[in-house]
Order: structure tokens, then C-alpha cells, then sequence
């Protein structure tokens, strides 16, 4: 469904009244299309005294074809505060800050973060990203260090909030050994494709998986050639924009959805040269039908995304038992049988890769979807619990939390809620289902295999959850 508001907001007459009347401005985000530049603009790198990761990302982004600048001194940038230069960056104008955190140890050492931001704040082009780079707080050696690295996270928020524009921001903890794992990362935060992913936290570790040589073989237009995915729910709304963005990646998408849904589901399939599988997950046998389809034609599955879900709104105090059984049943009862089974099956080879998906309503709770909360609060529940297993067999895990989704379901809401569900976040607008297509297609990648055990919201930095 089309946002009228939005359109309005952005037109000629409709940005004048927008701006006269302080009303919510959407502004238009920079989406991936094929051909774009990584960034549209140079990207400004700084670093905190003793930052160790300014080597690697130098060289990552350089290969990237990134254009990097560096900062003058930090003399010459506080010499004169009130200067223009210090507020536009010298003039220069950026798609990105990058800032290297690792290096802060006790919370003094916050202040260059202060010093950086505050002079290069409006040098931001629209659209444009912040990333700032730390240590994970439980792996620092001192509890000032574990201190100052967590205040890196109501920075990275508030300037998610603050800067506009469709600008973003994200924290991303680096694990000391991790440094060259974070080129996936650093890519798709700096892209189109994460216009909608905004205020988060991710953490990479050492995914021990060779050297920095590896990456010059890279394909990073269609990084799962040769890989096959599963994608549940794939007749409609966000589970078809993820077997279309996996298939574009280079992927096999085996399409599955509910036998009602075949003709959509087979229209899906032959779009993208993949495959269908009509079944109902919730079937005593689905499991092992699944399982045997996977093996007899594909031998195993590399990519398994969980996407399938309905919802049985009511408060819990009106639901009926078939109500809680079922949203239960499909949105998270189902993940837990399929796993167990494919793994058991040994089907999932190592450099796999599970995602799921949540939702914030997993996260904030939700009036009216007790049933539906408790399920995607589930889900994140098996990814983190299952991060530590899933790690000894080289497989990753982690879970998309969308927001306010431009789907048909959302379509269907009262209008006051809608109009709220797409306004009450940074970016004044809902996103759309390709916003989350493109987060997991990142969690698919052979080159996120430092990535696991992360829960990442999609939802343009809603007002709700945390």
C-alpha cells in the first residue's frame, strides 16, 4: 500500500506545509539498486587514540573503492569551534563517518567521540550513514574499558534520532581478533540496502575461517552462487522479497508456503528459477517431508530463513486456546522441529546459515497480540540459545525484528494505527519488505560467517523496544 502522506511530503507544496507546521517529513531513502556505488560520496575515518582496527578498515573499504579522508589534527579541528569548518566538515560533504572506538578505555576517553561528531555532524549528505566501531563490552579487560564501550551505545541511538534525513547509525562491536570479519558488515551498513536498519547494535567475532587473502575471490554482486536457500512463507509480502533478493545474490531458492497458497507460491518460484514446496509446517510430518525433499534433490541446504507466521489478534483475556496453539505453532513451534531435523539429518553442512524472523512486537510486547509477542520473543530466544551449538558445527544464527512493514497485513490495519506504526520512528515512514530481504541476504552471506547470534530490528529505529 502506497504512502500517501509520505508522497505529499515530499512534493513541491507538500514540503513547504511540512516544514511550516513541524510535521512528520519523511525523507527519501537511498535503496540499493544494481550498479550503485557502494557509498555516493567520500567517507570521513577517524579513530580513538590507540584504535586498532584503522588498518583493516582502511583496507577494506579502500579495495571497496571508497574514497577515505581523514581528519585534520584534532589541534587544528578545536582551534576555532565556531568556525564553519567545523560544523561542514571543511565543506566537503559525506556519505559516511566512520569512527574507530576501540582504542576508548575509561569514560575520559569518550570526549574525541565528542569532538568528532560535534564537528562533522552536518557534513552528513541525506541519506548518509554513522558507524562507529568498538570492543564488546564482556570481552574488555577492566571494568572502566567495559564501562566506556557500553556508553558507545546511547550515542550511536541518539544519533540515529538526532541527525535526520535518513541518515543512520549503528555500533558495531568488533571482537579483538576479528578485525577483517567485519568487511560484510561494513558493506552493507555503508549501502542502499540498510536504509531502513537504523539505531542497532551488531557484534562480529572471529569466525576462524582463513586469512585476508581469501577476500579478493569474492563475488560481491552474487556472493551465494551456488548456494541453495530455504525460505518459509515465500508467497507473499516479506517472504517473497527474500527469495527475490536471494535469488538476485546468486542462490537456489526453494520457495515453501501452505498448499492454499500454491498458484501465488508457483508464481514466486518461476520468477526467480527457483523451486516450490507446498506444505504446512505445522503438519505432524512436515519436518521429515521437508527433509526428504531437501536431500533427494539438493543433497543439503545452505541458507534456511524462517519467515512463515500468521497472526490470531485478540487480548488474551477474549483468545481462544486455538488462537495461542496455532500463532505458537507456526511462528516459532515449527522453526524448533525443522532445525532439529535437518540438523540431525546432518543437512546444514558448516558455513551454513539459520535466520529467523521476529519482530519487535517480540521485544516490546504488543495490546491484543499476547500470542503473537510470545512467539517472536521465542524466536529470538532459540537464536541466542542456539548460537553456542550451532557455532561448533561452523553454522551461524541470527534473527531480523521488522517494525512497521509496508505488507498487505499492515494494509488492513485502522488507519490510526497505521499512520502511527509508520511515523513513530527516525525515518517517519514504514519500510518496505525489501528492507528485510536485504538484512537477511546480509546474515546469508558466505562473508558474514562472523555474524551469529545476532538479533537485528528493521524497523527505521522505532520509538517502540529497545
Amino acid at each position: 500500500m502506497s504512502d500517501r502522506y509520505a508522497s505529499f511530503a515530499n512534493s513541491g507544496a507538500g514540503r513547504a506545509l511540512v516544514k511550516r507546521l513541524g510535521l512528520p517529513d519523511p525523507p527519501r531513502l537511498r535503496r540499493y539498486r544494481p550498479g550503485d556505488p557502494l557509498v555516493p560520496g567520500p567517507v570521513l575515518f577517524d579513530a580513538a587514540p590507540g584504535g586498532r582496527l584503522r588498518e583493516p578498515v582502511t583496507k577494506l573499504l579502500t579495495s571497496a573503492g571508497v574514497e577515505l579522508t581523514d581528519p585534520p589534527s584534532t589541534e587544528t579541528r578545536t582551534a576555532d569551534t565556531t568556525s564553519a569548518d567545523t560544523t561542514t566538515g571543511g565543506g566537503i560533504r559525506h556519505a559516511a563517518l566512520v569512527y574507530d572506538a576501540t582504542g576508548v578505555t575509561d569514560s575520559a576517553g569518550l570526549r574525541p567521540l565528542y569532538d568528532f561528531f560535534h564537528a562533522y555532524a552536518r557534513s552528513v549528505l541525506p541519506s548518509g550513514r554513522v558507524i562507529v566501531l568498538g570492543t564488546p563490552p564482556e570481552s574488555c579487560a577492566a571494568p572502566r574499558e567495559a564501562t566506556a564501550q557500553r556508553a558507545l551505545e546511547g550515542l550511536t541511538r541518539s544519533i540515529g534520532k538526532e541527525f535526520g534525513r535518513g541518515i543512520t547509525a549503528q555500533l558495531v562491536y568488533v571482537d579483538r581478533t576479528a578485525g577483517y570479519a567485519i568487511e560484510s558488515t561494513l558493506r552493507f551498513l555503508l549501502s542502499g540496502r540498510s536504509a531502513y536498519v537504523s539505531g542497532q547494535v551488531v557484534r562480529v567475532t572471529d569466525p576462524g575461517t582463513g586469512d585476508e587473502g581469501d577476500r579478493e575471490r569474492i563475488d560481491w554482486d552474487r556472493p551465494l552462487a551456488g548456494k541453495v536457500a530455504l525460505v518459509t512463507g515465500a508467497a507473499r509480502g516479506i517472504g517473497t522479497a527474500v527469495a527475490q533478493v536471494l535469488a538476485r545474490d546468486g542462490a537456489h531458492v526453494v520457495a515453501l508456503d501452505v498448499p492454499a497458497v500454491g498458484d501465488l507460491l508457483a508464481d514466486v518460484a518461476n520468477d526467480i528459477r527457483g523451486s516450490a514446496v507446498q506444505l504446512d509446517l505445522t503438519a505432524s510430518d512436515a519436518p521429515a517431508r521437508l527433509a526428504d525433499q531437501l536431500g533427494d534433490r539438493h543433497g543439503r541446504v545452505d541458507i534456511v530463513v524462517h519467515n512463515a507466521g500468521i497472526t490470531r489478534d485478540r487480548t488474551i483475556a477474549r483468545m481462544d486456546a486455538g488462537g495461542w496453539d496455532s500463532v505458537l505453532a507456526v511462528n516459532l513451534s515449527s522453526q524448533e522441529r525443522i532445525n532439529d531435523l535437518l540438523l540431525y539429518r546432518d543437512l546444514i553442512p558448516a558455513g551454513g546459515r539459520m535466520i529467523s524472523v521476529s519482530s519487535i512486537a517480540g521485544i516490546a510486547g504488543n495490546r491484543g497480540q499476547t500470542n503473537y509477542a510470545t512467539a517472536k520473543a521465542g524466536v529470538i530466544g532459540l537464536v541466542q540459545s542456539m548460537t553456542p551449538v550451532l557455532a561448533e558445527r561452523g553454522i551461524t544464527i541470527n534473527a531480523v525484528a521488522p517494525g512497521f512493514i509496508e505488507t498487505r497485513m499492515t494494509a488492513r490495519m485502522p488507519i490510526g494505527l497505521r499512520e502511527a506504526g509508520r511515523r513513530l520512528n527516525s525515518m517517519a515512514q514504514g519500510g518496505l519488505p525489501v528492507d528485510v530481504a536485504e538484512t537477511i541476504a546480509w546474515f546469508a552471506a558466505p562473508t558474514s560467517a562472523g555474524v551469529t547470534g545476532n538479533i537485528v530490528r528493521v524497523c527505521g529505529q522505532s520509538l517502540l523496544g529497545a
